[in-house]
């Protein structure tokens, strides 16, 4: 049985058309989903008084993430250490959410794992842009002059 199974891994497709309409379908479905990402970061980065077009800029779209959040802006960097970046992307995601007063929750499951989804939620749905969070606790602490 696993020798079938693996024998049918090792074809190759002997029609090129197939196999390019195949590629050019995923590819269409992949340029969709991150038109759909793009469009919803626009409309956030706008919420929140940014400018919208930021949402095209691979690495300032992150930066401006992070201003949004209330997050320094040499987090960045930590998107280059591997398992950090993972870690500082979760911590964005709930501080994004926190911002335009969702739960963490909301955070970690819309803006992380379905972040296409979650920003064309906050973009377009009810939501508004709060401020940071953290620096409200922060002042509330009275660790901010």
């Amino acid at each position: 049985m696993a020798p079938m199974i693996a024998s049918l891994f090792l074809q190759q497709d002997s029609n090129p058309v197939v196999a390019a309409l195949f590629g050019s379908t995923m590819l269409m479905i992949i340029l969709a989903i991150v038109a759909v990402a793009i469009i919803g970061m626009w409309k956030v980065f706008e919420k929140a008084g940014q400018p919208g077009w930021a949402a095209l800029i691979p690495l300032y779209n992150a930066y401006i993430l992070l201003k949004i959040a209330g997050r320094p802006g040499w987090w960045l960097v930590l998107f280059f250490v591997p398992l950090a970046n993972v870690i500082v992307a979760v911590i964005l995601a709930i501080d994004v959410a926190k911002a335009f007063g969702q739960s963490p929750v909301f955070g970690i499951v819309f803006l992380f794992l379905l972040s296409g989804i979650g920003y064309l939620i906050l973009g377009f749905g009810n939501a508004r842009y709060i401020g940071p969070q953290t620096n409200l606790q922060a002042r509330a602490a009275g660790a901010w002059p």
